[in-house]
């Protein structure tokens, strides 16, 4: 069970993996028009529809990067299924993940999807015909023996309960949104989650939960991972500016200067190269990823459009200050707290121990 188990996280950090560009891509095709538009007092490009010029461009392309964005089920039920079956379970991964988007069953039916089509088109593979039969079995058997059981088990039999529970979760977390102190909560539970490992499968659990309802409509848990995202690089970067030099190697300052770009644009994994030096940050990043978040829900951090990631973040958020107020909590707290937690330079001895150099070592060849 523990190897299955394993297995089924494999391939489902695969499938957001691919998801990342596809939801990325999309959103920033949807918020740059959407943006421009604003600028000229259009929050709403639908009325454009129909009309020609500047405008109706901005809704053409805006309308591109929807359509990207109503991709993301497509993506992940497709490379899931590809991850445990190979080539042969793509299409039947592809299709099921539209079926989910089709029959509102969101994510979880993506997810199933992509895992029966993988089982099936691997359990094809251990089919034994004649030589000459092969070619049939790989364009004809094992296409309708995976499309076939995606479209039984998710568009018939799973339907109905993945249908309750998507429909039942979505209301669940626009109850917890729309609740101060139960949206503090589920936004300092996710902060936590990105600043575990950085890049690993909790932070992309929960970045993948927040753009799962993203997809619904449903920003705040995308902005309040977002948040943690952009601010815990930044926290390394301004750690290296406000303590003495001498705090830091050569190598780690200049690293925490590069934070200030990966934090920018919303790259945890620039923060690892401290977690490395010194693994008890972890409860540091944790601490921050979780404040940083709760401060933005706590002031009100909301978003009408699909919200950008890192600092490009504030051009899509409602309330700037609430987004800028937690990345500031967090990117402090880290700066202040990391040094006095973890020593970042180069002192790999022990006291009194002499460091061994290349003239020390002496070779007697008889």
């Amino acid at each position: 069970m523990k190897r299955i188990l394993k297995e089924w996280e494999g391939a489902i950090m695969s499938g957001i993996s691919y998801m990342i560009p596809t939801v990325i891509g999309g959103a920033l095709v949807v918020g740059v028009p959407q943006l421009i538009g604003m600028c000229f007092g259009y929050g709403d490009l639908s009325k454009f529809a129909k009309t020609g010029g500047f405008f109706h461009l901005l809704y053409q392309i805006n309308s591109v990067g929807w359509i990207g964005i109503g991709l993301v089920n497509l993506v992940i039920g497709g490379y899931i299924a590809y991850a445990l079956g190979d080539k042969p379970a793509l299409g039947a991964g592809f299709i099921g993940g539209q079926l989910a988007t089709n029959n509102q069953l969101g994510f979880i039916g993506a997810i199933a999807a992509g895992l029966i089509a993988g089982y099936v088109a691997r359990w094809c593979r251990k089919i034994k015909v004649p030589e000459k039969w092969n070619s049939a079995i790989e364009l004809i058997v094992m296409p309708l023996l995976t499309v076939g059981s995606v479209a039984l088990f998710v568009g018939v039999v799973l339907t109905p309960p993945l249908a309750w529970l998507n429909n039942g979760l979505t209301s669940w977390v626009k109850f917890m949104v729309e609740q101060k102190t139960n949206a503090i909560l589920l936004a300092a539970i996710m902060g936590a989650m990105i600043g575990s490992d950085l890049g690993g499968p909790i932070n992309k659990a929960a970045w993948g939960v927040g753009n799962f309802f993203f997809i619904e409509g449903i920003y705040q848990p995308c902005l309040y991972t977002n948040i943690a995202i952009c601010a815990i690089p930044m926290g390394y970067a301004l750690m290296s500016f406000i303590w003495p030099k001498k705090r830091f190697s050569a190598e780690l300052l200049e690293m925490g200067h590069n934070n200030l770009i990966m934090g920018t644009f919303g790259i945890t994994e620039g923060a690892i190269p401290f977690m490395m030096k010194a693994p008890q940050l972890i409860i540091v990043n944790v601490i921050g990823g979780a404040l940083g978040s709760a401060t933005g829900a706590w002031l009100g951090v909301k978003s009408h459009i699909p919200p950008l990631g890192g600092l490009p973040g504030i051009l899509t958020a409602d309330n700037i200050l609430a987004y800028l107020g937690g990345i500031l909590v967090c990117a402090l707290f880290i700066a202040i707290v990391a040094p006095l937690v973890a020593d970042f330079t180069d002192k790999d001895s022990t006291p009194g121990e002499e460091s061994m150099s290349d003239d020390d070592i002496e070779l007697n060849i008889q």
